[in-house]
């Protein structure tokens, strides 16, 4: 059985390679992300705070006046995922390329020089003058000084349970923290017995210093904490508690106004010592991935690093729902939500209880989730090439194979399933064990959600919505020009790179689409940023 194919065949009347017809207006339910996730900062010799960006593989400068975003590294340079920055005393910024291991030199001209690649997970970095020193955020890493040179880094201690944004401290120390363990370190520039500073610090992700010499400690986890520790010898704490979590990094300006960035949800905040604080880039989407409906009308979004809701209003701050690691697709069901992560996970979140459980693990690439009337999962294991269901006793079995690439699930209301697959460019019913084809010719198409009779695609290659007619195989444009991002290149990480056991790559692209009850459809649009809500159909102006 095959479908209509959309490479300049007439479909409804209309031939999909003209004029599409727009059959919905689109509105924004969350707008798009100003810094795409916001990790390591400095100021630079310009006075604007330069922001790393790991999941856009790019550096932007911030204008703390004006809020103004401009990117001055862009996602096609040399950098693959920016970690960390710091500026030398000649205005060079040095960069941590974490997942290839690299360590690149800016020079003012903007031109880029590889300082080493023989490190591993390289992330906290920090000059002091012209000298360079980064550490890597593994269990067993090392602390090096780096050479500009090309000579071999010079080990300065090794050991570390995942180091991370590290700084030069008052007495002319490096102080670091230990992320596994709960500790900060601190150890001479030349290397010699680390000595331990603090311990028992909630998820240390960053080490601190203001412009009167105190130290402060940054947790990267859901309260928003930050430590301030006394060095005078009393070794007295107090803690800054304020609405902000997911922490990553922080920057003192010449008023001494601390700035703090969120690898969660982005943005660039001022922090107050009372823990006010004031947003000056807004926070957006990392992704966003996989979207879903529950039965009340609740969208939910996977975010890479989070679970989250759309606010009230498109102008306001995305509802956090639980900080969860690497989530990229998601099915809602009643209390529960269960969520793939691209690196072979799936899991159900119990908003009820706030836990999760781990249904399956070690598939392979993992992707769109649905669920059917029973409960069962039923999951795209792109990777493998087929689709998996997972029962109430967490038992996989394989609904079909043989598939490219699928990406996208759905089901209808006969708990029929369907599948997108963007390697085979296509679309299939699953019937009897085995795929069975409804559309081909399609450009890479990825979300997939049914609703009365009609199976809606986002086809990311062409930036569409399409809307296939499960009775006649007719497809139509329901929307063209949306702000989503094609897969292509980009489904793994580059040719010959190691990612190291328990530090994934980059997320790939998957643009998700589900539908409410009234028919509306909701988009993942991560091309910007954005969730795009499309009522339901009308004729466009």
């Amino acid at each position: 059985m095959s479908g209509r194919p959309l490479s300049g065949q007439p479909t409804s009347g209309r031939p999909l390679s003209g004029q599409p017809l727009n059959r919905r207006k689109v509105e924004r339910l969350i707008r798009a992300r100003p810094l795409w996730g916001s990790n390591g900062m400095a100021f630079g010799p310009d006075g604007r705070l330069y922001v790393a960006q790991f999941l856009a593989g790019q550096i932007s400068a911030v204008d703390l006046a004006t809020g103004d975003v401009e990117v001055v590294v862009p996602p096609d340079g040399p950098l693959h995922s920016p970690d960390d920055l710091a500026f030398d005393t000649d205005g060079a910024m040095y960069v941590t390329d974490l997942v290839p291991g690299r360590v690149w030199r800016r020079d003012p001209a903007g031109t880029f020089t590889l300082v080493t690649d023989e490190i591993t997970a390289p992330n906290g970095i920090a000059c002091v003058g012209t000298r360079v020193f980064a550490n890597e955020m593994i269990p067993g890493g090392r602390l090096l000084e780096l050479s500009t040179a090309g000579d071999e880094p010079t080990v300065l201690t090794a050991g570390l349970a995942m180091g991370n944004a590290m700084q030069l401290g008052p007495d002319r120390r490096l102080y670091y923290p230990h992320m596994l363990t709960g500790e900060v370190f601190r150890i001479p520039l030349d290397g010699g017995e680390p000595e331990l500073v603090a311990a028992d610090v909630p998820d240390p992700v960053a080490v601190r210093f203001d412009r009167g010499g105190a130290l402060l400690v940054l947790s990267r986890g859901a309260t928003g904490i930050v430590t301030r520790v006394d060095l005078t010898g009393t070794g007295d704490r107090s803690a800054i508690v304020s609405e902000l979590n997911a922490l990553d990094n922080a920057a003192f300006d010449a008023d001494n106004r601390m700035f703090v960035s969120s690898y969660a949800h982005g943005g660039v905040a001022e922090l107050a010592a009372d823990g006010r604080t004031r947003q000056i880039v807004p926070r957006g989407l990392g992704g966003p991935f996989g979207v879903s409906v529950d039965l009340g009308g609740g969208i939910h979004v996977a975010d890479h690093y989070r679970l989250a809701q759309p606010a009230s209003r498109p102008d306001e701050d995305v509802t956090t729902t639980e900080l969860v690691n690497f989530v990229h697709g998601v099915a809602a069901d009643g209390d529960l939500l269960h969520t793939t992560s691209q690196y072979g996970h799936v899991r159900t979140y119990d908003r009820r209880s706030g836990t999760m459980r781990t249904r399956a693990e070690g598939l392979n690439r993992p992707l769109g989730i649905a669920v059917r009337a029973d409960g069962t999962l039923v999951v795209a294991e792109s990777g493998a090439g087929r689709v998996v269901a997972i029962d109430h006793d967490d038992q996989v079995s394989v609904l079909a194979e043989g598939l490219g690439r699928p990406v996208g699930v759905a089901v209808d209301a006969d708990q029929r399933c369907y599948v997108s697959d963007e390697q085979l460019a296509a679309v299939y019913r699953v019937e009897l064990g085995a795929p069975v084809l409804l559309a081909d010719g399609l450009g890479t198409p990825q979300g997939i959600t049914v609703h009365d009779g009609t199976a809606y695609v986002v086809e990311t290659t062409h930036r569409r919505l399409l809307a296939l007619d499960l009775a006649t195989g007719d497809v139509v444009v329901e929307a063209d020009s949306l702000p989503v991002a094609s897969a292509a290149g980009l489904s793994g990480p580059e040719p010959g790179l190691f990612v190291p056991p328990g530090l994934p790559g980059m997320p790939r692209p998957f643009a998700g689409i589900a539908a409410t009850a009234d028919g509306s459809l909701v988009i993942a649009a991560n091309g910007d940023g954005s969730v795009l809500l499309l009522p339901p159909e009308e004729t466009a102006p």
